[in-house]
C-alpha cells in the first residue's frame, strides 16, 4: 500500500499558516497528506486583542495555532525557540530575523529530516509581504531544503498587483496598520513567476472557519470586497524553488 504523501509548511508566526497557507493547507488534507506545520515563532509581538492585560501572548498565540491547524487538517506541529521580531523597530534578543542564516537554517533540517517530507511549501523570503520574520523562515527553509534534495521544495506567495490592491485597501480601511510601514519595494511576484496555481475556492470557508479561531489577530481579510476576497482566497500561487522550474505548462498539484 502506497503510502500518504508527507507536506511540510514551514512559517514564522501563529496565523501564517492559516492567514497565508490555510487553504493550501486543506488542500493537502483533502487529498490525505500527511501535513507538519513548523512555526518558528510563538508571535508574541503580534496584536492581542481580546487577550486580558497580563496573559501570556505567547501562549495565547499557540494555542489559537493549534486549533486553527485542526481545522485545516494538520496532523503535527513543531515550534521552534526563535523570538518574534515584530514587523520594525529593533529586533528582541533572540528573534528570529536577528538568527544567523545557518542557525535557522539548521533548526529547520532537522525538523525535515525527522519529517522525511515529499513535499516542502514556505513563505516568500525576496518577494512577499516585506515581514522580516517572514523572509528569515522562507530563507532559511530554501537554504534547508538544499541538503535534501529528493524534496520538492515551494514558496507560496502573492503577485505584486494583487498586494498593491491589497495595500490599498488596507490603507483605506485600516490607516494605522502596522502592515503600511513595512518596506514594500519590490514585494510580490509578476505573474509570469508564478509556477503552480492551485485551485482551492471550495474550501473557503474551511479557511475562514480556521482564520475565526486567531482571535487575537485582525484577519486581513475581514470586510474586503467579495471581488478581492475571491482573488485572494480562490487560488494559491506558489513559484517552485527546487528542482529549479525549467518552463512548460503550470502545474497544477503540489503531489
Amino acid at each position: 500500500m502506497t503510502s500518504p504523501p508527507r507536506l511540510l509548511v514551514t512559517v514564522a508566526h501563529p496565523d501564517d499558516e492559516t492567514f497565508g497557507t490555510g487553504s493550501l493547507i486543506a488542500s493537502a488534507a483533502e487529498r490525505s497528506a500527511r501535513v507538519t506545520v513548523l512555526c518558528a515563532t510563538r508571535g508574541e509581538a503580534g496584536e492581542a486583542h481580546g487577550v486580558p492585560a497580563g496573559a501570556d501572548l505567547a501562549a495565547v498565540r499557540e494555542a489559537e495555532l493549534r486549533a486553527a491547524g485542526a481545522v485545516l487538517g494538520v496532523d503535527r506541529f513543531v515550534l521552534l525557540e526563535f523570538g518574534d521580531s515584530g514587523m520594525t523597530g529593533d529586533l528582541p534578543v533572540g528573534a528570529l530575523a536577528a538568527a544567523p542564516l545557518d542557525e535557522v537554517a539548521g533548526a529547520v533540517r532537522a525538523v525535515i529530516d525527522d519529517v522525511a517530507p515529499d513535499v516542502v511549501v514556505t513563505l516568500d523570503p525576496d518577494h512577499g509581504d516585506g515581514h522580516r520574520d517572514h523572509s528569515a523562515i522562507g530563507r532559511a527553509t530554501l537554504q534547508a531544503c538544499r541538503d535534501f534534495p529528493e524534496v520538492r521544495a515551494y514558496v507560496w506567495t502573492v503577485t505584486r498587483s494583487l498586494l498593491a490592491d491589497w495595500l490599498e485597501y488596507l490603507g483605506q480601511v485600516r490607516p494605522g496598520s502596522a502592515h503600511l510601514e513595512l518596506d514594500h519595494q519590490g514585494v510580490g511576484r509578476t505573474d509570469e513567476d508564478i509556477t503552480t496555481f492551485l485551485d482551492v475556492k471550495h474550501l473557503r470557508d474551511v479557511r475562514l472557519r480556521a482564520a475565526a479561531l486567531h482571535r487575537s489577530q485582525v484577519f486581513p481579510f475581514a470586510n474586503m470586497p467579495d471581488d478581492l476576497l475571491s482573488e485572494f482566497l480562490d487560488t494559491d500561487r506558489l513559484v517552485r524553488m527546487q528542482p529549479p522550474w525549467t518552463g512548460g505548462d503550470p502545474e497544477r498539484s503540489l503531489f
